[in-house]
């Protein structure tokens, strides 16, 4: 029987995976949409453990429970907590699903009052409702505890709106404090205020991959006839499970995403359902270019099932380009570059490989060992046409292939070969593995950060202040232009921090206590001396790849003018913490007979040092 007539069952449970994917929808319904066909499909929800819940249920079950209010941006799963929460207390899912925007529940001697939504209540609703809300967070009023749903731009806005009268002042800026602050609680008010946005993507993502690839909804494949004759599904899902031996690519997408994170690009909940479902089901050439079962014969039958490669579906490939940059996402890892950045090796591997002796092995190993999505029968012919230099037979194509199969060996190359490869060269971010595990799980590990790090750091710093292209590492220079800090070039040297500890100074990296990301942290002063206080740098993916990439002697205009503004403000930071410290100890600036200018002077070597002049007046 020829696969195109082999029969295909339609699975409940695909169909209802594509509800999750980039598929046009209300978004203030979308929890209710996936009620609803779950309830219609009779299919198991999707499951996953998620941080807060437990935390959340133990309060409201408490002798005195706190109002909570669930912030975050939108899809970070705020319904789904209420929700959950709701049920657990005995609220009917009936009831839930209704159209109506505050819920109550009995809660032992005390009422639950759910606010579904803070942003679909009108403004005279605010108006009413905010003052009792405000009441039980002061603990005026404790028979009824609240639980309110709100992005984090519209809490605030919220509470200010409804304080015309000054009577909320105390509550508000509880509130304020607390999310600035990235807070939990405040001592005297009743209330826990929780930013779902704080939750980590790569923690989340495994979680959600697991739910999703161990669904019981996936029993539907092993009646299908296709589920081995092709069907790219299937493939795909085999390809995210990994196996024992070997999860490389789930592990590198989930690299991917802690990266997002360590950059400060949050992607909450939704937006990794909505990536696991395009990653399986993307093809161009479906509808809403998402597959169903209906659509595997004639995908495989038209030979397209490359173009439903995981590989391409993780960048959204599949989807129209306008699509594709609206969809949050994909946005944030199309910048990775992952695919357009190459090196010459993986290029002459995958160009050449076929016919060259030297580079057979890794083309055998990485590009022929893959026959459905890596060397099938199309790319070699297009290798062919395009090494033959046949313009006419689709040469743009072949460059376009290039670009997925840079996109496959990203997530195919083994670990161990990362470095043989240059694995990551493949991205816009070059030092980006360097930064994921030598410096960010070194300081979660309590380890020591590698000194060359450091001390490149450090040089690309010096270049950046001074403007000049000098080479010490060992001390961080701190010059102006006589009376401009933030002059492109400061040649005037006005003082120098020790990199090593000595006498209180220090230029570290550190883990940051409350956002636990990297921190650059330069030390004027010892600990002890309060009134000199540390100076700290955000070190996100983007600050380190400029930083490095300058200390080599490279500007990377892609980002640099951003970053370049960021490392004067850092360097202004500096120069005030520098004054408090000559303050304190008694430096003034009284003129003299004769007035010493210490001026840079770098030699061939690149060393920076001072030079004295003597004005006279």
């Amino acid at each position: 029987m020829p696969p195109q007539s082999l029969p295909c069952p339609a699975s409940d449970w695909i169909g209802f995976l594509r509800q999750y994917g980039p598929i046009p929808r209300n978004d203030n319904m979308y929890d209710e949409v996936i009620q609803r066909t779950l309830e219609r499909k009779k299919l198991q929800p999707i499951t996953f453990e998620t941080k807060y819940l437990n935390e959340l249920l133990d309060n409201f079950r408490s002798a005195s429970p706190k109002s909570v209010i669930l912030t975050g941006t939108a899809g970070d799963g705020k319904t789904y907590y209420c929700r959950e929460i709701w049920e657990e207390f005995g609220g009917s899912i009936a009831d839930w699903q209704q159209d109506t925007k505050i819920h109550q529940l009995t809660l032992g001697d005390r009422q639950l009052v759910v606010v579904k939504d803070l942003s679909e209540l009108t403004s005279d609703e605010k108006q009413s409702l905010l003052p009792q809300i405000a009441t039980a967070i002061t603990g005026e009023n404790t028979p009824i505890v609240y639980l309110i749903a709100a992005n984090d731009g519209q809490l605030v806005e919220a509470w200010a709106e409804a304080d015309q009268n000054g009577g909320l002042e105390p509550v508000r800026q509880a509130i304020e404090d607390l999310l600035v602050g990235d807070l939990r609680e405040s001592e005297g008010f009743k209330v826990k205020l929780y930013n779902l946005s704080r939750q980590n993507a790569a923690v989340l993502f495994p979680r959600i991959l697991d739910a999703v690839l161990n669904h019981p909804g996936w029993g539907d494949c092993n009646q299908c006839a296709y589920q081995n004759q092709g069907c790219p599904i299937w493939q795909n899902k085999q390809r995210l499970e990994g196996t024992e031996a070997s999860r490389t690519t789930r592990e590198r997408l989930t690299d991917l995403l802690e990266l997002c994170e360590l950059n400060q690009r949050h992607l909450p909940v939704r937006q990794l359902l909505l990536l696991v479902a395009n990653t399986l089901l993307g093809h161009p050439g479906a509808k809403d270019r998402l597959l169903t079962c209906r659509q595997v014969p004639g995908v495989i039958s038209s030979e397209t099932t490359s173009l439903a490669s995981l590989y391409r579906n993780i960048f959204g490939e599949n989807l129209p380009e306008r699509r594709r940059e609206s969809t949050e996402v994909f946005k944030v890892l199309h910048g990775f570059g992952i695919g357009v950045e190459t090196n010459n090796q993986i290029d002459n591997i995958l160009i050449f490989g076929a016919d060259d002796p030297e580079l057979q092995s890794p083309y055998t190993d990485l590009v022929l060992a893959d026959s459905f999505y890596g060397a099938n029968s199309k790319y070699q012919a297009q290798q062919r046409s395009y090494l033959e230099g046949d313009t006419s037979n689709g040469r743009e194509a072949f460059l376009s292939v290039l670009q997925t199969q840079r996109q496959r060996l990203f997530f195919t190359i083994p670990t161990e070969r990362i470095t043989e490869m240059k694995l990551w060269d493949l991205t816009v971010f070059r030092y980006a593995g360097e930064y994921l595990n030598d410096l960010y799980r070194f300081l979660q590990e309590g380890k020591k950060i590698p000194k060359p790090i450091v001390s490149r750091l450090v040089r690309g710093l010096n270049r950046i202040f001074t403007g000049l292209l000098v080479s010490n590492q060992d001390e961080l220079i701190l010059a102006t232009s006589g009376s401009y800090s933030q002059a492109r070039i400061s040649r005037v040297y006005e003082e120098s921090v020790s990199v090593a500890r000595k006498r209180g100074e220090s230029v570290s990296v550190e883990l940051d206590r409350i956002r636990r990301k990297p921190s650059l942290v330069v030390y004027l002063a010892s600990e002890s001396e309060s009134e000199v206080k540390p100076i700290r740098f955000n070190l996100t993916l983007t600050r380190y790849e400029y930083l490095s990439r300058v200390a080599e002697g490279a500007l990377p205009s892609s980002f640099s003018q951003e970053c370049y503004e960021d490392v004067l403000a850092f360097k202004t930071q500096v120069f005030k913490q520098l004054a408090v410290r000559k303050l304190s100890e008694g430096e003034n600036g009284d003129a003299e007979e004769a007035m010493n200018i210490r001026l840079l002077e770098v030699n061939s070597a690149g060393i920076a040092s001072e030079r004295t002049l003597e004005v006279y007046f």
